[in-house]
Parts: C-alpha cells; sequence; structure tokens
C-alpha cells in the first residue's frame, strides 16, 4: 500500500465504495497540497476533525468543496466555520444545536446537522443516548436554521468483527425507525478500519482518512 501513490490510494478507496455511499475524505493533520492532489482524483467532500486547522485550509482550497466538521465542536468555536461549513457531524447536546442555530442565523443559513450517538463500549467514545437523541429530533423545529440530516456513530475499536457489526446495527435501526418522521438522509458510520462492514448495515455515509492520505501525526 505504501508503494501506491496518493491518488491511487484514493482510487482505489472510492472504487470499493457503492455509488450510493458518501466518501467523506478525512485531511485532518494533512496539508493543503495533498487535499488538492485528492480534490483533483475527483474528490468534493473533505472532514476536520479541529475548528482551527478548517479554518486555516478552506480559504487556501477550491470553493466548491463541501467541508465536513467530524471532530468534538466547543460552543465557542461554532462562530467561526458557520459561514461555510456544510455538515457538522458531532452533535452531543441540544446546548451546542442553539448555538448553532443562533450563529446560522446571522449568515442567513441553514446548516445541516447529525447527532452523534454513543453506541460503542468505550470510555473514549461519547455522544447522545437513544434517548436524548429522539428528544433531540422532537425539539428542532424550534431551531429555524439548523436541519438534523442524520445520525453519527463509532463503534468500538476491536478485532471483533461481530461486535463491530452490532453496534452498527443498532444505529441503523434507530436510524431507520425515525428517517421518516423526521426526514434523516445520513447515516454515517465507518472509517478506514471498519467502512465495508458498515456499509453492509447499511452506511450511507463513511469518513475515511488513513486509508486514503496514510498515518500522519499532529504537529
Amino acid at each position: 500500500m505504501d508503494s501506491l501513490s496518493l491518488t491511487e490510494r484514493y482510487l482505489s478507496v472510492r472504487k470499493s465504495i457503492p455509488s450510493h455511499v458518501t466518501l467523506v475524505a478525512v485531511s485532518k493533520f494533512h496539508p493543503v497540497e495533498a487535499i488538492k492532489t485528492v480534490y483533483d482524483a475527483g474528490q468534493r467532500v473533505f472532514g476536520e476533525n479541529r475548528v482551527q486547522e478548517l479554518v486555516e485550509k478552506q480559504p487556501r482550497l477550491p470553493s466548491d468543496i463541501q467541508w465536513h466538521l467530524i471532530g468534538t465542536l466547543q460552543t465557542n468555536k461554532v462562530k467561526y466555520i458557520a459561514g461555510f461549513v456544510s455538515l457538522i457531524h458531532s452533535i452531543d447536546s441540544l446546548k451546542l444545536l442553539t448555538e448553532i442555530d443562533k450563529q446560522a442565523m446571522k449568515y442567513n443559513r441553514i446548516i445541516d446537522c447529525l447527532l452523534e450517538m454513543y453506541i460503542a463500549e468505550e470510555e473514549s467514545k461519547h455522544g447522545l443516548s437513544f434517548t436524548e437523541a429522539e428528544e433531540i429530533l422532537g425539539m428542532q423545529n424550534a431551531l429555524p436554521n439548523i436541519r438534523i440530516t442524520g445520525v453519527m456513530g463509532m463503534a468500538t475499536n476491536t478485532g471483533n468483527v461481530e461486535q463491530v457489526r452490532e453496534e452498527f446495527k443498532s444505529l441503523a435501526t434507530f436510524y431507520n425507525k425515525h428517517k421518516e418522521k423526521y426526514n434523516l438522509q445520513h447515516l454515517s458510520m465507518g472509517m478506514s478500519g471498519d467502512y465495508q462492514i458498515a456499509i453492509e448495515e447499511g452506511s450511507n455515509m463513511v469518513r475515511i482518512g488513513s486509508s486514503i492520505f496514510g498515518e500522519r501525526k499532529p504537529a
């Protein structure tokens, strides 16, 4: 794999993903030049974990890129991305949604958001319970400048394929139960190590970084 060029790695991953599944190329910690290479190969949706990094990269790259914020988002940093972010994956509280609504209003925008769900058996991961998510879905009409378009979840980092599958299946069940009532479109689950399982369980959006860009440590 290391012998493949960045473009070849991207095209290999792209080929492995069905056409109905959105590929979010996770470019965190990778330079603008690498993102531009993948862009030139046809990718238009990129995901970043950190607000500061996203804000630095966005003006240096083509304007038709759809930027997704996939990492933890603090309320005091929403204002920096509200003018251009396409989708926020990490909604874990009504407080955060309320701030996004407030900042989106300043730009006369409606910002699409995903509810981050806690489906893994890992303390390092977090998110909403199914009950909390149902409550927020029922309250979203009070926030006219946000639109909840789906849910996101990360499975346990384990070699136990059946456990991973069951965790994805639980989120897919929740999504399917509510998608018609709330017009949900995105079931975001699956990363480099488990995206094939996620797709088998119904994911229509995957977040892939290392399989495309290779490993890179934060500065």
